[in-house]
């Protein structure tokens, strides 16, 4: 549902509504430079890695066993995740609960591989997130890792964020509040075994769509991201 917010930026928005994919792997700055894209130009946002650490929490709390497929598989209908779409306060809810704080657990962090590799799961989760998609009243931007080549192939402007190694690691370590090079060290490890999990599951691959624009954050800051991407969307709508 769009907050009055959201209605109050969407206001000052010209253009017509379009769609934005922005994917790429962890650390490359997706959440933040999608939200800030999202905010200046008006449009929803949508976070679907929040949606798969959702479901993964869910899974955690209901003893399920991550690591067995079927038995994740079985109940992957079940739990009813609810995402906002206000790049402002995004917040989800599963079952009714705010989520927003325990999906960011590092056990969580830890299993939603597992989880998101079921093939069960992402058909539950790309319905859902094409009928967000499809209800943004103004546009919407989506961040995630399959976005442009599975969820929303259609989508009117495709973005895959990258970023060396080093500089993922020391901004998700920032993130968490780790500075220790033993604890950089150990997120780049985990940042590297994830991007190997999730280019390589079966099922919707982390990928570069062939029509998508790739830019290299490493060396550019938050702002100068985001520049390019709204650049990029502007000159969408005025084809449009």
């Amino acid at each position: 549902m769009e907050t009055a917010a959201q209605a109050a930026t969407a206001a000052s928005a010209t253009g017509p509504a379009v769609i934005v994919a922005i994917d790429g792997p962890s650390g490359t700055g997706k959440s933040s430079t999608s939200k800030a894209v999202a905010t200046r130009l008006g449009m929803s946002f949508l976070d679907t890695g929040a949606q798969y650490r959702a479901m993964t929490w869910w899974m955690i709390s209901n003893d399920i066993e991550v690591t067995d497929a079927s038995a994740v598989a079985a109940v992957a209908g079940k739990p009813v995740i609810v995402s906002g779409t206000d790049p402002a306060a995004p917040g989800i809810t599963v079952d009714g609960t705010d989520a927003s704080g325990p999906i960011r657990t590092p056990e969580v962090t830890s299993r939603v591989s597992a989880v998101s590799a079921v093939p069960e799961v992402r058909s539950a989760i790309t319905a859902l997130q094409r009928s967000i998609a499809a209800a943004a009243p103004h546009g919407i931007v989506v961040e995630g890792r399959d976005i442009g080549t599975t969820v929303l192939p259609d989508a009117d402007v495709k973005i895959f964020l990258t970023a060396s190694a080093e500089a993922r690691a020391a901004r998700r370590s920032g993130e968490l509040g780790a500075t220790a090079s033993a604890d950089v060290a150990a997120t780049k490890e985990a940042l590297i075994k994830r991007d190997a999990a999730d280019s390589t599951r079966k099922t919707s691959p982390l990928a570069k769509a062939s029509d998508a624009a790739e830019i290299d954050t490493t060396d550019l800051t938050l702002d100068q991201v985001i520049d390019r991407i709204v650049a990029l969307v502007e000159e969408k709508r005025a084809a449009k």
